[in-house]
Parts: structure tokens; sequence; C-alpha cells
């Protein structure tokens, strides 16, 4: 992908002083409005450290790939076909029987 753990990291980090901003809004007062700001700077002082100094090179290495081969290419899409046409037969045979379900009528008089 091309993204460290720092970029999730920060997500996390953004998410949780966004949940705990709404919770203290709701309290209302002075002190809510102070902590709100207290909570807003912290997130933005720890995006800033994580920003300003990582801890991994900014060029990653060149990295030498192996090449893969699947000998399993036909077994697996053969069961997946099974799979799925046992999907809909299982489908089509459960359809009915929520179509034509017994309903008697109820009496209106006793």
């Amino acid at each position: 992908m091309g993204v460290g753990a720092g970029v999730f990291i920060l997500a996390v980090v953004w998410v949780l002083s966004l949940l705990i901003c709404m919770l203290l809004s709701r309290s209302g007062g002075v002190i809510s409005w102070l902590s709100i700001i207290l909570v807003f700077f912290l997130a933005l002082m720890i995006t800033l450290i994580l920003i300003f100094f990582p801890r991994a090179k900014e060029t990653p290495e060149s990295v030498t790939e192996d090449v893969i081969y699947d000998s399993f290419f036909i077994g697996r899409y053969c069961l997946l076909c099974i799979l799925i046409v046992t999907l809909l037969t299982g489908l089509i045979l459960l359809f009915p029987h929520y179509i034509v379900e017994h309903v008697e009528a109820k009496f209106l008089r006793n």
C-alpha cells in the first residue's frame, strides 16, 4: 500500500479526539469547552510529532519480489463454481417455502 503504521495511528488519534470532543460538547459549561480545546490541541501536538519526527526513511529500500505460481488455480475455481451452484440451489429451494407458507384465516365471531 505504501503507507506505514503512522497513518493508522493518526487516524485513530483523530477519531478518538473527535469522539471525545463530541461527548464533551454534550455536557455544556466552560470547563467542557476548555477540555474540548485541550483535547484538540493534544491531538494536534501528537500529529505534529508524528509528522516531523518519523522513525523510518522517506524512501523505502528496494525489495526483490519472488514470483509465486498458483498451482491450484483450476481446483479453486471449480470449488467456487460448486459453492455458487449449491448456494443458488439452496436459495431456489428455500424461496417457495416463504411464498407458499400456510396461513389460516381467523374467525371473526366466536
